[in-house]
């Protein structure tokens, strides 16, 4: 039987997404409040650090059965679609145990092939049958842009909107990983001052690495700070984020070799060369320049981190992992609590986390532990 590639028109969409980005965020929020997810660009000061009091908060609650129980109870009424049609581990399971931590009950959706998309449904019409039977949807997905356009759709011509979070869209961004990774620089940099006036160094595959995209947006918070890009030519990090950084204040240089580099990091954020794009093999041939050694780790400042937010596959050597900076398993582990705070934002519960739960804060147990 013959199948059929079906894309409908949305009248206003094309319109819409040619605004600049700041006429189009108040789309995503209500009430003052953050609804969507979709870009790092949303987030300002006060809601990091808000996010990542109430963060270190649900880790502490969760700490005792009675707080988990508890905090089980606040969205037990609720469910969640999850709609990874693009590969994922960490990312996936991230968000499925943050949506438990809060009680919401999961579906999930990992290859269209099972869906009626086989059939010729448009993807935007299968998110719609999502929002008929949930109340959240946590989307990866491998076009760019196409988070945005779901949820406008949602919001503009769904009887029943409900909130969507980019969880990665193509090569566009992933704002969530961002807040786990500026979370995870924030703890490591506490005794620090914190992020700010750090140089932090970016390396790999900068070009087409949408982790290291959402990660830069969020930099203009952080007074002082100074980014290195270092990358093989062909994968230097985009002209739009040099032009927005510019544009914030944000100091930055570029650099086509990591080694000179690592003497002057407070951290070091690893990527892999995404070589599963090529079609020539280009990126192999230079992947060895960008790979962190444990012979590296004496060049580095005594106090600097590392960080990578996986999979790697050889570009840090796995003798590194044994040294106190290397932060990335405890980079992956911040993800589940950061995304629970945030769904947790989203749906409003963040104060009453704030306020009843503070009777689980008592014991004298950390909030957050290293």
């Amino acid at each position: 039987m013959q199948k059929y590639s079906f894309y409908q028109h949305f009248e206003g969409w094309e319109e819409f997404v040619k605004r600049p980005l700041g006429e189009r965020l108040p789309v995503f929020f209500r009430e003052g409040r953050i609804y969507d997810v979709l870009f790092s660009q949303q987030f300002d000061r006060p809601f990091l650090d808000s996010l990542y009091d109430l963060t270190n908060r649900i880790r502490r609650i969760a700490k005792a059965r009675e707080g988990a129980r508890w905090l089980h109870d606040l969205h037990g009424h609720r469910r969640a679609m999850l709609y990874f049609v693009q590969p994922s581990t960490r990312t996936f399971l991230s968000f499925l145990n943050a949506c438990h931590i809060l009680g919401f009950h999961t579906s999930e959706i990992r290859d269209p092939h099972t869906s009626s998309e086989i059939k010729g449904e448009s993807p935007e019409d299968s998110i719609r049958t999502f929002s008929s039977y949930v109340d959240l949807i946590v989307m990866r997905h491998p076009q760019e842009g196409f988070a945005e356009k779901t949820a406008w759709l949602l919001n503009v011509y769904s009887d029943r909107p409900v909130p969507l979070i980019n969880a990665g869209s193509g090569s566009d961004q992933h704002p969530t990983q961002a807040l786990l990774d500026v979370y995870t620089l924030q703890r490591s940099f506490e005794d620090r001052g914190g992020i700010e006036g750090k140089v932090i160094a970016l390396v790999g595959d900068l070009k087409r690495g949408r982790t290291v995209r959402s990660l830069s947006y969020l930099m203009k918070n952080y007074p002082g700070v100074k980014l290195l890009f270092a990358a093989p030519p062909a994968f230097q990090i985009g002209e739009d984020i040099k032009e927005f950084l510019s544009n914030q204040g944000v100091p930055f240089e570029e650099h086509t070799s990591l080694e000179p580099l690592l003497g002057r990091a407070d951290a070091i954020y690893m990527t892999r060369i995404q070589d599963e794009h090529d079609k020539d093999g280009k990126s192999e041939s230079q992947y060895e320049d960008f790979c962190l050694r444990k012979r590296d780790l004496a060049k580095m400042k005594p106090d600097a981190i590392v960080m990578h937010p996986l999979p790697r596959r050889g570009e840090i050597e796995v003798a590194v992992d044994r040294d106190p900076r290397a932060m990335y398993w405890r980079q992956e582990r911040n993800g589940m609590w950061i995304r629970a705070a945030l769904i947790s934002v989203i749906f409003g519960s963040d104060e009453e986390v704030r306020t009843e739960g503070e009777r689980y804060l008592s014991d004298g147990s950390p909030a957050y532990s290293l």
